[in-house]
């Protein structure tokens, strides 16, 4: 039993959001939780968030038959959403570029844990 959440368009740069990715895959569902609730990085909040509704996907698909402790990160990447373009004023009417990047960040969870661990990156 597998189950599968998004979040996309997440203003976090795929850099830093692939950090805390790394930290939980392969990870228990719930020891994931734990990590991500205490890790200090600005990106750990939604994909707490998502790991969470990840988890709430495989309770409404799996029925009565459903046991948190027994969920595993099976795969979580993140790939790179659209970047928005700003400008920054500097001196003697100069202009500097800002990119906003953006992340689509991916969580599936199921029942056993897989040895490999793929990234997808595209």
């Amino acid at each position: 039993m597998e189950a599968k959440a998004q979040a996309r368009y997440v203003r976090v740069t795929p850099r830093k959001a692939r950090r805390v990715i790394d930290i939980i895959r392969g990870k228990r569902a719930v020891e994931a939780l734990d990590v991500l609730r205490y890790a200090p990085q600005g990106a750990a909040q939604p994909i707490y968030k998502l790991v969470e509704s990840a988890i709430a996907n495989a309770r409404y698909t799996a029925g009565d038959d459903f046991n948190e402790d027994e969920l595993f990160i099976t795969e979580a990447f993140v790939n790179e959403g659209p970047t928005m373009k700003r400008i920054q004023p500097r001196a003697q009417g100069r202009a500097n570029r800002i990119l906003k990047r953006t992340s689509h960040i991916t969580v599936i969870v199921g029942d056993e844990v897989t040895t490999s661990k793929k990234r997808r990156n595209s």
